[in-house]
């Protein structure tokens, strides 16, 4: 059995920002990914100047991604096209950076920081009592037809960076919550000429193909490489939110962006994927779960790799501060730092579920400059419990009001 300090399952942003962390801090890491180097995650490449600023303080070169300079927000026949604000926590710029670049970018780093980076390799947490003590990893080959034998490693602190709550998140009881919010979203690639555009676009006045108000949004993201990310995302708390077509709806919203952004045929087949938005557990004795392992994606706008950014270093300084404690206190400082804006995303999930309420409020979300200033800032994931000006304060009313009005809107939500 071999002996580390850190061991890691999943190498996605997450897990390789909290390998870079720990590494450099002079941990002895092991990190284990299932899938092979520069593997693609279904995404929609989008980064948020937060992201950037978390890929910033791990020294990440970004010359490989296509930088934003903002948003265009698309309601009804309203159009508001915004930068991104100058702020003393966040640079005024996003990027558009396709997982395939970005994840090699990261697990680079991370290998280079002296991290043992495994890849095609399997890895589940070893349980003593209710302590994750290591893990038990098992390789396999070149052609995935066979698997190496068990290889044991014990570890002071087990980070699960697995993304969407599988088998490893059952094992620690770290499974989504029951009736809490969940997203799906689907995505595919095309060539279009407008692929060097500076802003993002997003669409958020989308419809299923019966015509009602979906809560979600379909989105434009130019990859500046002769490409853009094309897809839909939608909420769980709409009605017919179970037999949504995620296919007919990307068909659809092609449609209407298509004479726009002249766009060429797919490049690849859609794919879907579904968007975790909570978790029952994010830390134990031995363990913690960051980034989507832990629930932590803006159900306003379905993006997560800043928060797995962020996560995964905050998981890794606790653990070098104090390996014994690091859990909780890793626990404790996520919630205090995400929880509160995370929860009221939830909350108001349940509100545009109601399809006349999220008319409404898609109107009134880009109305004005100021409004949609304010819509900016939660789309880019520049709120959370620190937050100055009428961002925070908008979003510290809405997590009151909500609070109160949650039991309501749970119990008259629209049946899926």
């Amino acid at each position: 059995m071999e002996n580390v300090d850190i061991a890691i399952i999943g190498g996605g942003p997450a897990g390789a920002a909290a390998a870079i962390r720990a590494a450099r801090l002079g941990a002895k890491v092991v990190v284990f990914e299932k899938g092979d180097h520069g593997r693609d995650k279904v995404c929609g490449d989008g980064l948020t100047p937060r992201a950037v600023a978390a890929l910033n303080e791990l020294e990440i070169d970004m010359a490989d991604a296509h930088r934003i300079r903002g948003l265009r927000m698309i309601a009804g026949n309203t159009r508001r096209e915004l930068d991104w604000p100058t702020t003393d926590r966040f640079p005024n710029h996003g990027a558009v950076w396709p997982r395939r670049r970005l994840d090699a970018a990261l697990i680079d780093a991370a290998a280079a920081a002296g991290a043992d980076v495994r890849f095609r390799t399997e890895a589940m947490p070893v349980l003593e009592g209710d302590r994750v003590v290591g893990v038990e990893a098992r390789a396999s080959s070149d052609d995935r037809t066979k698997t190496g034998p068990t290889e044991k490693f014990a570890a002071d602190l087990t980070i699960v960076a697995a993304g969407p709550p599988g088998q490893v998140a059952r094992m620690l009881g770290a499974n989504r919550v029951d009736g809490e919010t969940f997203g799906l979203a689907i995505r595919t690639y095309a060539e279009s000429p407008r692929h060097g555009s500076d802003h993002l676009e997003a669409m958020l006045s989308l419809k299923d193909e019966s015509g009602t108000a979906v809560p979600g949004y379909g989105w434009m993201f130019p990859a500046g490489d002769g490409t853009v990310n094309i897809g839909v995302g939608a909420l769980s708390t709409m009605k017919g939110f179970k037999k949504l077509n995620l296919n007919t709806m990307i068909d659809s919203y092609r449609r209407v962006v298509e004479p726009e952004w002249e766009l060429g045929p797919n490049l690849e087949r859609p794919r879907a994927w579904r968007l975790p938005m909570s978790t029952q557990k994010r830390f134990g004795p031995g363990w913690v779960a960051i980034g989507d392992a832990a629930g932590l994606v803006n159900p306003m706008n379905g993006e997560g790799i800043d928060y797995g950014l962020e996560s995964g270093m905050l998981a890794a300084d606790k653990f070098i501060e104090h390996p014994a404690t690091a859990p909780a206190r890793y626990d404790r400082e996520v919630g205090e730092r995400f929880d509160s804006f995370l929860r009221t995303g939830r909350r108001f999930s349940f509100l545009i579920g109601h399809p006349w309420i999220l008319k409404t409020g898609l109107k009134f979300s880009v109305s004005t400059e100021s409004i949609a200033n304010i819509t900016l800032s939660v789309m880019g994931n520049l709120v959370d419990n620190s937050t100055p000006g009428a961002a925070g304060k908008v979003m510290w009313l809405a997590d009151k009001g909500l609070g109160v009005a949650d039991p309501v809107l749970r119990k008259t939500r629209a049946a899926a």
